[in-house]
């Protein structure tokens, strides 16, 4: 408490925080509360409606809405009267966001006198000196006596809160009321340092041909409010703005479901517009500077597939190559049908998927992770896992020759390598140029896209396999 960079706010009077000597001047403050619905989207912005009982007399004066986010959009707030709608409105609004801080109330003070209050622990009293602060610039600076000071022991003693500083941001409106004195006002905001996202956890059986998919959110809120019983709504999907407007201050249960019936306390999802709703069943509190989760969905017993994949490149059916192309990755995959029929169905909300797999001692371990898009009921979710290690992939490119300018026909030899104790299928992805003919092939293909063909081969245990085919690309 002694020490020279020692800071103490003592009010000696506080007649600035006593609005009551201002007739016409009240508040409202989060004790007025009656209800509050958050819905986050996961843009990093919120909406906020927040239902508040206030009185005010007939007339019009100034009613300060205090307790809302720091990092409000004040040009979004919308005030309506729930009870008495055609008596209320709000003529006026300013946003005072100029909050207290031991600099800016120093800064307040340039020129003014304060005292400074050093205390002699080993005498046992105070010193009390009066001072005149010259500066509050990169450090302080002030006159006693005749003498000045850069820096000085004690703790700073301020006669007063300036009227032009406040403790939290408020609305300030003035506001014309026809009706009752008793209003229950809904204002309406969004917000933005309010974020959510989606974390999955899925894992794998051990035959690789199903999963257990757990799904929780995860809601950060830096909005510089908190948020008691809230009404909780997310929404996925990507909304489009406008340009913002300058922002002032700051695993998985044993058992079979459906993941698109929700615990009756959890999230109901329906469709909203072009996007999704997901709305929490029970009210719940979002503390400032908070992380929160809360889970999504369970689904167990998914049938899913397990794929090992190599891809080529387009570029290399237009060049002759001198030497062999490197050793390409064999990618795994795990693949599962977002349906009702597969225990899923619900929409799935954009997040990062994190995949497990039992070892020998039924311990979960992570065998890889990715991250999905929003994915709708029925479609198809791919997840890229790693890499085969015990599967090899190399390819060489055998004949090559241009035929005109623009025509190009190559000859390659995939070599597939499989050391795992038991067989595995490689599907070889082929991105072809131009207009494509396959000249001659060792295997069959199927004709993936319109510039795309894809190679299915099957490799033994400990077992090689050699895809060979005669490509001509070109205009």
């Amino acid at each position: 408490m002694n020490r020279f960079w020692g800071l103490s706010l003592l009010l000696m009077t506080a007649p600035a925080l006593t609005w009551a000597a201002e007739p016409s001047v009240f508040k409202s403050t989060v004790d007025d509360q009656t209800s509050v619905e958050v819905t986050v989207y996961n843009s990093n912005l919120g909406l906020v409606k927040d239902v508040r009982k206030v009185r005010v007399p007939a007339g019009r004066g100034e009613l300060r809405f205090m307790d809302v986010a720091s990092a409000i959009q004040p040009v979004t707030v919308r005030v309506r009267s729930v009870n008495q709608p055609e008596a209320f409105s709000v003529l006026e609004q300013n946003y005072e966001y100029d909050l207290m801080s031991p600099a800016k109330l120093l800064d307040k003070f340039v020129g003014k006198k304060i005292k400074l209050v050093e205390w002699k622990e080993f005498q046992d009293r105070k010193d009390t000196v009066e001072a005149t602060l010259l500066s509050n610039n990169n450090g302080e600076i002030y006159q006693v006596g005749n003498e000045i000071y850069l820096g000085h022991p004690g703790i700073r003693v301020l006669p007063e809160i300036p009227e032009n500083l406040i403790a939290k941001p408020t609305l300030m409106w003035l506001y014309d009321n026809q009706g009752r004195p008793e209003q229950e006002l809904e204002v309406s905001y969004l917000t933005s340092n309010i974020n959510w996202n989606a974390d999955y956890v899925l894992v794998l059986n051990k035959e690789d041909t199903g999963v257990d998919l757990s799904g929780w959110v995860t809601v950060n809120n830096q909005s510089g409010a908190a948020y008691k019983d809230a009404k909780l709504k997310l929404i996925a999907g990507t909304i489009h703005r406008a340009s913002e407007p300058q922002m002032l201050g700051r695993y998985a249960e044993e058992r079979q479901m459906s993941a698109k019936a929700s615990m009756a306390d959890g999230f109901q999802e329906q469709g909203f517009f072009e996007y999704h709703i997901y709305d929490l069943q029970r009210p719940t509190t979002i503390k400032e500077n908070q992380t929160k989760q809360i889970e999504l969905l369970q689904a167990a017993g998914a049938a899913a597939q397990k794929e090992m994949l190599v891809y080529g490149a387009q570029n290399w059916f237009t060049y002759q190559y001198q030497e062999q192309i490197p050793e390409q990755p064999v990618k795994v995959y795990v693949k599962f049908k977002n349906s009702e029929e597969n225990h899923l169905g619900m929409p799935l909300p954009a997040g990062v998927v994190r995949v497990y797999k039992k070892d020998a001692q039924e311990k979960l371990q992570l065998i890889g992770e990715d991250r999905i898009k929003h994915t709708p009921k029925d479609e198809e979710v791919k997840l890229e896992i790693g890499e085969a290690f015990d599967v090899v992939a190399e390819r060489k490119q055998t004949d090559y020759k241009q035929i005109t300018s623009g025509v190009h026909e190559s000859e390659w030899e995939i070599t597939l390598r499989n050391h795992k104790t038991e067989p595995v299928t490689v599907g070889i992805i082929e991105p072809l140029y131009g207009n494509w003919s396959v000249i001659s092939n060792s295997h069959p293909f199927t004709k993936v896209d319109a510039f795309t063909i894809r190679f299915d081969a099957e490799v033994p245990k400990d077992g090689e396999v050699k895809v060979l085919y005669r490509v001509r690309v070109g205009l």
